[in-house]
């Protein structure tokens, strides 16, 4: 038994060191630019799954779908070129990196965005705040006797 447990363990690790050969490009691969696309679009889906999954649902979204039928492709041609692509891990990091950024950026814009908005919407408050003290003022005014 012991003869047999080391000699599994052994088989284990031979094929374990052996070198794996890179996966055969497949003839409908997705072209790299499209390809970070198409993972900046899962990316986005993904964390829209992570924040509010109802509202997908409630409007009857199914992520995976749409993002194959957004970019013309099917799951076994996105899964194939994921595949070829990261089987290089330098080559896919590159490719994930871009994405980041491009999500960085995005990230910037509507952080910008937002900050924007918010003032707008407090010079709107303080506007209005403005006009009632300005309204109370005439009241309390008119209300003081007029003196001839």
């Amino acid at each position: 038994m012991r003869v047999l447990s080391i000699l599994f363990v052994l088989g284990f690790l031979f094929m374990a060191c052996t070198k794996k050969e890179r996966p055969v490009k497949p003839k409908d691969l997705i072209a790299k630019d499209k390809m970070e696309q198409i993972l900046y679009d899962l990316y986005i889906l993904n964390a829209a799954k992570g924040v509010n999954s109802k509202i997908l649902e409630s409007k009857r979204i199914k992520p995976e779908k749409y993002l194959l039928t957004k970019h013309n492709i099917d799951s076994t041609q996105f899964a194939n070129s994921n595949a070829y692509y990261a089987f290089d891990a330098d080559e896919y990091k590159v490719l994930v990196d871009n994405v980041k950024e491009k999500l960085e950026k995005d990230k910037e814009t509507f952080v910008a965005q937002q900050k924007a908005e918010e003032q707008q919407e407090k010079r709107r408050r303080d506007s209005l705040t403005k006009a009632k003290r300005k309204k109370k003022d005439s009241i309390v005014k008119s209300k003081t006797p007029v003196r001839s």
